[in-house]
């Protein structure tokens, strides 16, 4: 029997859906770990984080974008699961391809949580 693990996805902040490509990434841990020497590691935290390609329609939120500072990302996946993203702000530079309308958008927030 076939599972479904891949597909459509939806993303929405603070409740408004985004239309994407589909281009979407999320952490699947709090953490990295590195090995100092054999069976000895260091652990750091990363950054919760959302990344994803939108494309910039009519209506398209920028002026939230740009200036929200503590926005909620939901980033829904086909296999059903879904990771919040609270406290997000964007990251980095927002810019648009003129070729597909395409937007790479990147959400840093406080806490990221798989439900």
């Amino acid at each position: 029997m076939g599972q479904k693990v891949a597909g459509t996805c939806y993303i929405k902040v603070d409740g408004e859906q985004l239309t994407i490509t589909g281009g979407v990434e999320v952490p699947l841990s709090k953490f990295k770990r590195e090995t100092i020497t054999t069976g000895v590691f260091k652990e750091e935290d990363l950054t919760p984080y959302v990344s994803v390609d939108a494309v910039k329609t009519p209506g398209f939120p920028q002026a939230k974008l740009e200036n929200g500072t503590n926005m909620t990302v939901t980033a829904e996946f086909k296999d059903g699961s879904c990771y919040v993203l609270s406290g997000a702000y964007v990251v980095d530079e927002m810019k648009m391809s003129a070729d597909d309308a395409k937007v790479a958008i990147k959400f840093d927030g406080i806490s990221g949580d798989w439900q």
